[in-house]
C-alpha cells in the first residue's frame, strides 16, 4: 500500500533539460533536491535568490565565465512541483548552451533525472495523486484539444475529487452496516434511518457515470481501431 506521508529521506539532486530538443528562444533546465541554494549561488556567482522571485543573472561555469544569461527561479520546499527545493534556469534555447549549463549542474552534485522522475517525486511527496501524475503524461501526449482539456481537468484534481467522494460515501455505508451489526438490540434501524439503500443506489449511479467518462477519456487518449469491411470496389 502506498504511504500517505511525504517522503522524509533526502533524495539525490536531479537535473534535466525541461524543454523539447531543438532550437528555441527559451530553454529551461530544472533541478530538484534538498538545500539547493548553494547550487544557485555557485551558478550565479554568489547571488542568493528569493523564493518565487525571478532573478535575472549570468549563469557561470566553474571558472566564473558566463555560460549564458537569463532568469533563475527558486522554489523552496515544500512549495514546489516536486515538494523539494526546485530551481529553474531559463536561458536561451540552443542545445549546446543548454548542455553546457546542464553539465555545470552535474559538476555541482546533481545527476541526470530519469524519465518522469520529477513527476514521480511529486507523487511520492503527496503533491500529486496517481491520477494527477498520469494526467501529466496524458497532457503532454494529447493529440486533440478535447484530450488536452480532459487531461488538464484531471491534473487539476477533478477526477480525483470524484473518486475521493465515492470513497467517503462508501465508508459512510460501511459505518452504517457496522453500527447495525454492533448494536442489534437498539430500536433504531441505522440503515433505514440513514436511507442506506438510496445512498447505495446513488453511489452505483455515480460510479457508472465515472466509468463512462473514463472510457471516453481512454478513447480520446488512445484513439479507436476501426475496421472497414465489404466487397472490393463498393466505396468503402
Amino acid at each position: 500500500m502506498l504511504s500517505t506521508q511525504p517522503s522524509t529521506a533526502a533524495q539525490p539532486t536531479i537535473a534535466a533539460i525541461a524543454t523539447a530538443a531543438g532550437r528555441g528562444g527559451v530553454g529551461v533546465i530544472r533541478i530538484s533536491g534538498s538545500q539547493l541554494l548553494p547550487i544557485a549561488q555557485a551558478i550565479t556567482g554568489g547571488k542568493t535568490p528569493k523564493p518565487r522571485t525571478a532573478l535575472y543573472t549570468d549563469f557561470l561555469d566553474e571558472h566564473g565565465n558566463a555560460i549564458d544569461n537569463g532568469i533563475l527561479l527558486y522554489f523552496a520546499a515544500p512549495a514546489s512541483f516536486t515538494g523539494e527545493d526546485v530551481i529553474e534556469l531559463q536561458g536561451h534555447g540552443g542545445q549546446i548552451v543548454l548542455q553546457m549549463l546542464l553539465n555545470r549542474c552535474l559538476q555541482l552534485g546533481a545527476r541526470i533525472a530519469e524519465a518522469g522522475e520529477f513527476t514521480k517525486r511529486a507523487f511520492l511527496n503527496n503533491k500529486l495523486d496517481l491520477a494527477q501524475a498520469e494526467s501529466v503524461a496524458d497532457l503532454i501526449d494529447a493529440s486533440s484539444q478535447a484530450a488536452a482539456r480532459m487531461a488538464v481537468r484531471s491534473l487539476k484534481g477533478a477526477f480525483s475529487s470524484k473518486i475521493h467522494n465515492l470513497v467517503d460515501d462508501l465508508i459512510t455505508l460501511r459505518m452504517l452496516v457496522e453500527a447495525t451489526l454492533d448494536f442489534p438490540e437498539e430500536e433504531i434501524d441505522f440503515l433505514e434511518a440513514a436511507d442506506a439503500k438510496g445512498k447505495l443506489v446513488a453511489l452505483q449511479n455515480e460510479l457508472s457515470t465515472i466509468l463512462s467518462t473514463a472510457s471516453q477519456g481512454a478513447i480520446l487518449r488512445e484513439g479507436m481501431n476501426v475496421v472497414l469491411v465489404g466487397a472490393p470496389n463498393v466505396g468503402k
